[in-house]
């Protein structure tokens, strides 16, 4: 359905309640005003609470045949476990939340994406996950239309800016750009100052930001770009052959990675077998446990770390205690962890339109300024409609592959915040300079 057809459609369900005001010279009242999309009297599937309503909520992942499928089925799980919870603890304003309904498997490809939306966006409220930021981009002009707000499961900067996002994404922890300075931080610590610095990463807004992070971080400290090289997923590109050339032509002392585990290993693990004795530093998304079971898994336990915005599967904080509670057993990777994580904002979103009597669309988009989710420990915490985001309340989780470690890796270092983050400030979605 094309996006003028929608905002059609608002109007005309909109007449009942104009219809109202002209002939009774007062409002409807709340029995014959149409419900919001999304919200039933009726209780959710399977639910228990024979008593509530029920608020769906559409998840939009990459669940099979995508480069994420282990992360995106994980990140689900998190979220099911999350909603589950606040479900026995009462719901939100007479509801309970249903997750499972409409969630659609996009398998990372943005038309896919776009397409599944337009199925599910008439019986939503609004949006738990849109994975991926191209994809998440390709329907925000049907989100605008719609006045649909989601919790986007990708770290783009534009995100903290409204004039990118249009007041609709919820995101939860830093961006790519801030993940890739605090990380280089971390390592220039831990290991050594880079002085040559290769940047892998996929082509499109994921690698880019990343890259534009790496770029800052390279500026403020001295350090050179070798080269920045981009790449895709192997369902589309083959192989990381041409990758893996260019990064030994560059001669680099350190490699950072923003591609999917699989490109990962093949990239580490050719680039070591080549003779590279540099170390590779990726970002969250680089790393799925699987990889240890992987020909490059000596190569990657030996010279890899990656970082993260979220506290470990066996984290202290509050956030990260209720979810292992929730789940009960260790999950398959770190994306569950990630899925509890970003559920925060669109709980307090939730919470107070409820409590404001703004429990619609356009009413989640309005509450949506100014904003601040607790998310009790589990990730840093950015106030929702502020004119920018702050780098330097921004925290990363450092790791590094071990088998005998929970979800296959080993915390380094917890919480960690460099130096870098506190002489950075954006202005703008984060562009390399």
């Amino acid at each position: 359905m094309a996006s003028s057809d929608r905002r059609v459609l608002r109007r005309l369900a909109a007449l009942p309640a104009v219809a109202c005001l002209v002939l009774a010279g007062a409002s409807c009242s709340a029995d014959t005003a149409a419900p919001a999309p999304g919200i039933t009297s009726a209780p959710c599937p399977q639910s228990p609470h024979t008593d509530r309503g029920c608020l769906y909520l559409g998840v939009l992942s990459d669940l099979e045949g995508g480069p994420f499928t282990a992360l995106g089925v994980s990140m689900n799980e998190g979220q099911r476990a999350f909603w589950d919870e606040v479900n026995k603890a009462g719901g939100i304003g007479g509801y309970d939340i249903d997750l499972a309904t409409y969630t659609r498997n996009t398998a990372y490809d943005p038309r896919t994406h776009r397409t599944a939306y337009q199925e599910i966006s008439p019986h939503v409220l609004a949006l738990a996950m849109s994975f991926g930021t191209a994809q998440t981009l390709a329907m925000l002009n049907d989100m605008d239309a719609d006045d649909m707000v989601a919790t986007a499961a990708t770290q783009w900067s534009g995100w903290g800016f409204r004039s990118a996002d249009r007041n609709l994404v919820l995101s939860g922890g830093y961006s790519y750009c801030v993940e890739a300075i605090n990380a280089l931080d971390w390592f220039t610590q831990d290991h050594y100052h880079p002085q040559r610095i290769a940047v892998v990463g996929y082509r499109g807004t994921f690698g880019e930001d990343f890259a534009a992070g790496a770029m800052r971080w390279a500026v403020a400290n001295e350090a050179a770009i070798a080269d920045t090289i981009e790449t895709g997923p192997n369902n589309e590109v083959g192989n990381q052959d041409s990758t893996v050339a260019q990064v030994l032509a560059a001669q680099p002392d350190l490699v950072t990675l923003a591609t999917g585990p699989a490109e990962t290993a093949e990239i580490v693990g050719k680039l070591v077998k080549s003779g590279y004795t540099g170390r590779f530093l990726g970002s969250l998304i680089t790393w799925n446990p699987a990889l240890l079971k992987s020909p490059a898994a000596p190569a990657l336990t030996a010279l890899y770390n990656f970082t993260s915005p979220i506290d470990s599967w066996d984290g202290n904080s509050i956030g990260a205690q209720r979810a292992r509670r929730a789940l009960g057993h260790e999950p398959n990777n770190l994306g569950y962890n990630l899925g509890w994580a970003i559920s925060y904002p669109m709980r307090a979103l939730l919470t107070k339109a409820a409590a404001t009597g703004e429990l619609t669309r356009t009413g989640l988009r309005r509450t949506m300024e100014n904003l601040l989710p607790d998310s009790e420990g589990i990730a840093p915490v950015q106030r929702i409609g502020a004119s920018a985001p702050d780098p330097s309340i921004d925290w990363s989780v450092v790791y590094t592959p071990d088998e005998q470690a929970p979800v296959g890796a080993r915390v380094v270092r917890s919480t960690y915040r460099g130096p870098t983050l506190g002489k950075t400030t954006l202005s703008e979605p984060c562009k390399p300079i």
